[in-house]
């Protein structure tokens, strides 16, 4: 049995329309959001051994935060940018290595809103900052496909938290 945490980059600014869309950071919302969905996630045991993370300045900037309250080790991944579903199985498949139990994916939608149906057959808006906990029946990150149905055991949005 594997974990598959998924987490939505937290707000981003719109404020520099100069600026591309890669490179948005953080609002003022996301700079407060992303740390404590890092907490809520360390309080709640949801601690990944490796966050995987796209490259993107807002997902760096919310994987940074998680990583900083869960202890697990970063990764960027530039494939994440706006990856759809199998792309993100893709990237997950070619990065984790041995016996890591539990990995979180950092990125956009909508292709986690897809890899979340994709993986459990429940549709599920993940706003920004959002965390899903999926449970997968495989012994092997690379078992990991498209057919693999795991289940949704939890979702966590920032507005919903104490």
């Amino acid at each position: 049995m594997k974990t598959l945490l998924l987490l939505r980059h937290a707000k981003s600014s719109w404020s520099d329309s100069a600026r591309s869309d890669h490179d948005r950071p953080l609002n003022a919302r996301g700079e407060k959001d992303a740390p404590r969905m890092g907490r809520f996630a360390r309080d709640e045991q949801l601690c990944p051994e490796l966050i995987v993370s796209s490259d993107a300045v807002r997902a760096r900037l919310t994987a940074s935060a998680i990583a900083a309250a869960t202890g697990g080790q970063l990764l960027l991944d530039p494939r994440l940018y706006h990856a759809s579903a199998a792309e993100i199985l893709d990237a997950l498949q070619s990065v984790v290595q041995g016996d890591v139990a539990t990995v979180m994916i950092v990125g956009h939608n909508p292709g986690l809103e897809e890899l979340i149906t994709r993986l459990t057959g429940e549709r599920e808006a993940l706003p920004t900052a959002a965390l899903t906990q999926i449970a997968l029946p495989i012994d092997r990150w690379s078992d990991l496909n498209t057919s693999t149905r795991g289940t949704l055991v939890g979702l966590w949005r920032p507005r919903e938290l104490p």
